[in-house]
């Protein structure tokens, strides 16, 4: 079965999307790249994920051609594929309907510096133009708010994180998602101090070699 490896890292992290509690049902969707390949290994459309296997996984190539699967591939292929396009270092995208990642991109606003935790994704997160999901529009707003950064959140939608492997994807899905729920919470309470540019440099230099082998 061609990608195998990457096909079954989809279903892996497809059923901790939903042991994480990042999503419900069969909302969200995660997709790994093999650039020698030409070939996105994604997460099909409308299955759910705890009867999920490898043979499951839909391959399609960078332009969204389906190369092989059983299944119709995730209707947010586009998403998935134009970080790639636009991003070639990315090699996983992780795409969630995480609870407070979702609420706050209901209120249209970005994710500040509330934590040093967001350093994983960037500076901040920001919080794309709405477009109906499963469109280019959509692919297009999330890729133009993404700029610099890991993470981007999807206006009244969810959230989408990428990295160099589906590891790093997920990892950011989660922390981004913690830093959601701390900064909505302390609004709650108060205003929330908010880290500046320069700690924000400084740790985004730390995370740079963070899980790094010394």
């Amino acid at each position: 079965m061609k990608l195998l490896e990457e096909r079954k890292k989809v279903v892996q992290y497809c059923q901790l999307l939903l042991k994480s509690g990042l999503t419900k049902g069969t909302g969200g969707n995660i997709s790994i790249y093999a650039p020698s390949e030409n070939c996105v290994a994604i997460s099909p459309s409308g299955v759910p994920y705890d009867s999920l296997k490898p043979e499951d996984i839909v391959l399609i190539d960078i332009d969204g051609n389906k190369i092989e699967g059983n299944y119709k591939p995730s209707s947010e292929w586009a998403m998935h594929t134009e970080v790639y396009k636009q991003k070639p270092r990315m090699k996983s995208v992780v795409h969630t309907h995480s609870v407070f990642a979702k609420t706050l991109s209901c209120l249209r606003e970005d994710l500040p510096a509330i934590s040093y935790l967001v350093a994983v994704a960037g500076k901040k997160v920001a919080c794309a133009q709405y477009a109906s999901f499963g469109t280019q529009e959509l692919a297009n707003n999330a890729l133009a708010a993404m700029t610099d950064s890991k993470a981007v959140l999807l206006a009244n939608h969810g959230l989408l994180a990428a990295g160099e492997t589906v590891e790093e994807a997920f990892n950011i899905a989660e922390e981004i998602e913690l830093c959601a729920e701390v900064y909505i919470r302390a609004r709650g309470v108060g205003s929330p101090v908010i880290l500046d540019d320069t700690e924000m440099d400084y740790m985004l230099e730390r995370f740079k070699s963070y899980g790094k082998p010394s």
